[in-house]
């Protein structure tokens, strides 16, 4: 029997990127893209590799564009630490596992990245596929924090809760990351929201942005530890925008949230170098009428259009500078 589990890519909608300092955010599934694992059992274990984990080329032009696109790793690590890291979780809690191997593959549509979570799909969607395997339960607000931990723990990358919350969570989700709330419990709040009574919401993305999202993040984590007020107190702000997004969504609210979504972009603009394509991006967005702010570290956006007419001219300007225009699913 084949096993395959799937996790979708993820779009912050407000609040990011407090949700890596205690903050709090509200974050949406994005069905449009997603990894898949697929995994069956077999004699030894073995993880096979895709295309972006090999290692032989063509020419040297061949690796630079493979670099530029991917960055120096593939997904073959992500599933090995996660392998090491749910097989370390059941021994820590007795669980004993089935003496039986498997051979895993993934497959991912998330572009690569610009901000939309490719890493921790990976990552949530292969611990799916492993707890089907072994027929182990994790707890919804458990398993975030042990995929986070992947990533962290294990492969050194500078992430947050906020991507393996909605991943596991899925739909809309407002989530709480208060300090004392999670040193308590060791997860936060994380309350469903109903995607339904979201605007029109669209997804902007640059697919020939390169850069690794932990190495983006390094230099707030650095300030925020040194105890910088500026950093600190934008990032509280910054949180702030999630309580009163949750409420514009349940009321329905939609002017309040397209204000709180562009103040969201302008506050990380103070304590954050952005790109000048990135700023390019955000600002196309704007002049067409609609809000604009980062889905994730940069790469692409997320925002508030008011009908088909704007949502045709976002997808006409976005293209000349070769931005693509999606209208995210999530339920």
């Amino acid at each position: 029997m084949i096993i395959e589990s799937r996790a979708f890519a993820r779009a912050g909608l407000l609040g990011n990127p407090s949700d890596g300092y205690f903050g709090k955010t509200i974050s949406v599934i994005i069905r449009n893209f997603g990894a898949r694992i697929s995994l069956y059992e077999t004699p030894e274990l073995e993880i096979e590799e895709q295309e972006v984990d090999r290692n032989k080329f063509r020419n040297v032009y061949q690796l630079l564009d493979s670099v530029k696109q991917t960055g120096y790793y593939g997904g073959s690590r992500l599933v090995k630490a996660t392998i090491k890291k749910f097989t370390e979780y059941c021994e820590h809690n007795q669980i004993k596992l089935g003496n039986k191997n498997f051979t895993v593959r993934y497959q991912s549509s998330i572009p690569r990245q610009v901000g939309l979570a490719g890493s921790s799909a990976i990552v949530t969607a292969t611990m799916r596929a492993l707890m089907r395997f072994y027929n182990i339960q994790i707890p919804n607000e458990i398993l975030p924090g042990l995929c986070l931990e992947v990533e962290t723990q294990e492969l050194g990358i500078n992430a947050g809760l906020q991507d393996r919350v909605i991943q596991a969570y899925e739909g809309c989700v407002y989530m709480d990351f208060d300090k004392n709330y999670f040193n308590k419990h060791g997860y936060g709040k994380y309350i469903p929201l109903d995607p339904n009574k979201l605007p029109k919401l669209y997804l902007a993305y640059k697919t020939q942005l390169s850069k690794v999202s932990g190495q983006v993040l390094n230099n707030i984590r650095e300030r925020y530890e040194a105890g910088d007020s500026e950093t600190i107190d934008t990032l509280h702000e910054i949180a702030s925008l999630a309580d009163e997004g949750k409420k514009a969504i349940e009321n329905g609210n939609y002017a309040s949230l397209n204000k709180l979504i562009n103040k969201n972009f302008d506050l990380r603009c103070k304590i954050m170098n952005i790109s000048e394509s990135n700023h390019e991006l955000v600002m196309t967005a704007r002049n067409c009428g609609a809000s604009a702010k980062f889905s994730g570290s940069g790469g692409a956006i997320i925002g508030i259009y008011e009908d088909d007419e704007m949502l045709q001219k976002l997808i006409v300007n976005l293209k000349k500078i070769n931005a693509r225009v999606i209208k995210p699913y999530m339920i």
